[in-house]
């Protein structure tokens, strides 16, 4: 699939006028979260199941191991289904999103991350033939993907499921059919199965991400397609920061790379059409954190030269060069439901 690389910057999602009070929110919530870390479990890796394997890092006490078959990295002991539950429930940082970030950046986050996705979508289903009658979203989140493909008036219907109370509420307020219940408790007739399931940055947050694929693919009608997008563990952001980005925080449990999701979607019986890694903010997130003083590139001359001395010059074509070559730290897997 083409992938077309356009200048696209941090800050126009994340305002920075807006970010030291989600700071001091998701600080708040790491808090809550070691306040149980008593009662955190050990688990085999999420993408394989294998039970080897290393110690990676720890960051804000936390800890993270890497899975010596697969390269999967992941926390280990992680917070038990219970303890999610109440975390999520009650999380001022998801609070704060929804409050105050999302809609200060919803215009921009349509036009540079949605549109583009739904365009990804509606491509998707004309290349593999798939049928537009009903599309499912697992974690709709503020709703704006679900109501940009509603907008394109091609599917017939459009269904958001968010168990957040107050995330439901919003897509409810766009007008959007809400499931308000954990994609687990769904029940479906044959009939009423979805042509296509989607998910997005959603799998990394998850106890057991194989659960989640194999509730998705239930839902899902033989010969649709799921579409999952979640970090890349293995994307120059994270390799190259390491604890210092920002996508290595205490939701995420999860760092699957292509190899290892794609291992995981097919031990639950789905055939794999294809993956590729899109993220457009991999060089930009580096940086800014250079530039900030949290990165040292001191001693790194070619990163120095790339993402500072001669950024105007390099930085959108160093982009575009991650985004081909599978390495940017945002992936998408594309897999589909064999027939009966």
């Amino acid at each position: 699939m083409e992938i077309k690389v356009s200048t696209f910057s941090e800050k126009e999602i994340r305002p920075v006028q807006l970010m030291a009070n989600q700071r001091i929110a998701a600080l708040t919530d790491v808090g809550r979260m070691l306040s149980r870390y008593g009662e955190f479990v050990h688990v085999d890796c999420p993408a394989c199941g294998a039970n080897a394997h290393a110690p990676k890092f720890e960051k804000n006490g936390i800890n993270y191991v890497e899975c010596k078959e697969c390269n999967t990295f992941y926390v280990n002991p992680r917070p038990p289904l219970d303890v999610l539950e109440w975390f999520y429930r009650g999380s001022p940082n998801y609070a704060y999103w929804n409050e105050v970030i999302f809609p200060a950046s919803e215009s921009v986050r349509r036009e540079r991350i949605f549109v583009p996705r739904v365009d990804r979508l509606l491509e998707l289903c004309r290349k593999y033939e798939i049928h537009t009658g009903s599309i499912l979203e697992v974690g709709a989140g503020f709703g704006t993907f679900c109501g940009e493909v509603k907008k394109r008036d091609v599917f017939t219907r459009v269904v958001a499921v968010e168990p957040t109370p107050d995330l439901a509420k919003t897509c409810r307020d766009k007008g959007l059919e809400v499931l308000e219940v954990p994609v687990e408790s769904i029940q479906l007739e044959a009939a009423e199965l979805f042509d296509v399931v989607a998910s997005f940055e959603v799998i990394e947050h998850l106890f057991a991400p194989i659960d989640f694929v194999g509730h998705m693919t239930r839902l899902l009608r033989p010969g649709g397609i799921i579409m999952l997008t979640c970090p890349n563990g293995q994307g120059f952001d994270i390799e190259t920061l390491g604890t210092t980005s920002n996508t290595v925080d205490h939701e995420h449990l999860n760092y699957f790379n292509p190899k290892s999701l794609a291992q995981l979607l097919t031990s639950c019986g789905l055939e794999i059409l294809e993956s590729f890694t899109p993220g457009k903010l991999d060089a930009d997130l580096v940086r800014n954190k250079i530039i900030s003083g949290e990165f040292d590139v001191s001693n790194q001359p070619f990163l120095k030269k790339v993402l500072v001395d001669d950024w105007e010059r390099l930085g959108a074509a160093f982009q575009e060069f991650l985004i081909h070559q599978g390495l940017s730290s945002n992936m998408w897997i594309v897999a589909r439901k064999p027939q009966d």
